[in-house]
């Protein structure tokens, strides 16, 4: 099993930046790619950002050259750099984890296997 715990979120303004955290603990030499998902309230949960142990990088076009993502092998983190914040960037942001090698279905929520409790994004206006 591996254990996600997410850190970071919190307020900000129109323009303005956050950075998220997050921690793996457990069996983590089975982390294949890791993501950044955010749910906003009544939406369905959506894909924000992944990137693959070789540190490859994919993004949803709404956060495109926005937001960051990075990752640090050694010590089992994955942050997410938020810039040009937007009010339609608030929402609860979860940490997620693959057990499992799947290459191609990184975009959806079904392809993870593990998940953050989730972190609180305002953006007022």
């Amino acid at each position: 099993q591996v254990q996600l715990v997410e850190s970071g979120g919190g307020l900000a303004q129109t323009g303005g930046s956050l950075r998220l955290s997050c921690v793996a603990s457990g069996r983590t030499f089975s982390i294949y790619k890791m993501g950044w998902f955010r749910q906003a309230p009544g939406k369905e949960r959506e894909f924000v950002a992944a990137i693959s142990r070789s540190e490859i990088k994919f993004y949803a076009d709404s956060v495109k050259g926005r937001f960051i993502i990075s990752r640090d092998n050694a010590k089992n983190t994955v942050d997410l750099q938020m810039n040009s914040l937007k009010p339609e960037d608030t929402a609860v942001y979860y940490c997620a984890a693959q057990g499992t090698r799947r290459p191609y279905i990184y975009t959806e929520v079904m392809g993870y296997d593990f998940w953050g409790q989730g972190t609180q994004v305002t953006v007022s206006s």
